[in-house]
């Protein structure tokens, strides 16, 4: 059973930056591949951004691309999204997910492990 707990969250003006990080513990982490979603109040949970297990291979929701970059650190058993150029779209609950495969996924249903989430609100 893995445990998600992210970190990083919270309240921003637009055009500002925020890194999200994603701790895990109770499995081997390098063994998932990792994702982002988020969900905005009213809306269903979306995809952000997902890195595979190991190389690196990575893929963005198209709104996001050039701004947000995720990354992952092993020894760490961290994953990060670094998020750049924030607009109030951007606001919702973010969430960190794993997937008990070495390829990376878009869909909700893919991943196997969720953290609890955390807010990210940003102001105009």
């Amino acid at each position: 059973q893995v445990q998600l707990v992210e970190s990083g969250g919270g309240l921003v003006q637009a055009g500002d930056s925020l890194r999200l990080s994603c701790a895990a513990s109770g499995g081997t982490f390098s063994t998932y591949a990792m994702g982002w979603f988020r969900q905005a109040p009213g809306k269903e949970r979306e995809f952000v951004a997902a890195i595979s297990r190991s190389v690196g291979i990575t893929d963005y929701k198209d709104s996001v691309k050039g701004r947000f970059f995720i990354s992952r650190n092993n020894a760490k058993n961290t994953v990060y999204l670094q998020m750049n150029g924030l607009k109030p779209e951007d606001t919702a609950v973010y969430y960190c997910a794993a997937r008990r495969s070495a390829t990376i996924a878009a869909m909700k249903n893919d991943y196997d492990y969720w953290g609890q989430g955390i807010q990210i609100t940003v102001s105009s």
